[in-house]
């Protein structure tokens, strides 16, 4: 067995140094040993990894090279009705909607979900997620009800758990990102504007937090915030996203 948490430490230091070249070469080294050793586990958390770090790269003739071979390696091991197979399901289907492809993504999401909801507690995060990448390929196929119904779920969930505000951000900036699509940016002006004060909101009551998630968030978020004239919040998100990976 390859050592995955040693591995993951070590990827882990590489990103947050934005080293990615070398990020990608711990993790190809790494998947060549797993194969060599029959890992068929390790091999596929190498390839998961694969998979979303050349999505953030834009590579994505090898995203879904990774996304295709661990969605083989899921049915060659047959636990494709489990949710190691089911993250693998919703992995793939996020790298084919960053790369346009909404509908391949549609169905293998459809998959992940159903196995989450089968498998995994009503109260789990995990089902959040789910549900907003849902919701994202579902308004890129302008699916809106569907998508609304899904992001109304996720905050439903994530308001029950405690210090998740930074994940009810995403979702709510995710409706206002469902009411330009479907109204414009003129037509959904107000309702694009109360979304973004609740994002906002819920951003500030996180804001003495020193982890790694609230930082990616903040990071996340400040592009949606920049596209709606909220430049000042933006600058001021990445401003604290910068002083928690610099420990400062």
């Amino acid at each position: 067995m390859i050592p995955k948490d040693r591995v993951l430490a070590r990827l882990d230091l590489l990103l947050r140094e934005n080293d990615y070249p070398g990020a990608k070469r711990l993790l190809e080294y790494w998947l060549s040993e797993a194969e060599s050793m029959g890992d068929d586990r390790g091999a596929l958390l190498m390839e998961n990894e694969l998979m979303g770090l050349c999505r953030k790269l834009s590579e994505e003739e090898k995203a879904l090279y990774y996304a295709q071979a661990a969605l083989d390696r899921v049915g060659r091991m047959g636990i494709g009705d489990a949710v190691g197979g089911a993250t693998t399901f919703l992995n793939s289907a996020t790298v084919c909607k960053a790369f346009g492809r909404a509908e391949d993504a549609l169905h293998l999401f459809q998959m992940a979900r159903e196995v989450y909801e089968r498998e995994l507690s009503s109260t789990d995060e995990r089902l959040a997620g789910l549900y907003n990448n849902l919701g994202l390929a579902l308004v890129d196929l302008e699916r809106f009800r569907e998508a609304e119904a899904l992001y109304e779920k996720a905050l439903a969930l994530l308001s029950a758990l405690p210090d998740k505000e930074p994940e009810q951000a995403i979702t709510y900036l995710n409706l206002a990102t469902l009411a330009e699509t479907e109204q414009g940016i003129d037509g959904g002006r107000e309702a694009i504007s109360a979304l973004c004060e609740k994002a906002r909101a819920c951003l500030e009551k996180g804001r003495e937090r020193q982890d790694g998630n609230y930082a990616f968030v903040c990071e996340k978020c400040a592009t949606v915030f920049g596209f709606y004239g909220l430049e000042d919040y933006a600058a001021e998100l990445l401003s604290r996203c910068r002083r928690i990976y610099e420990g400062t």
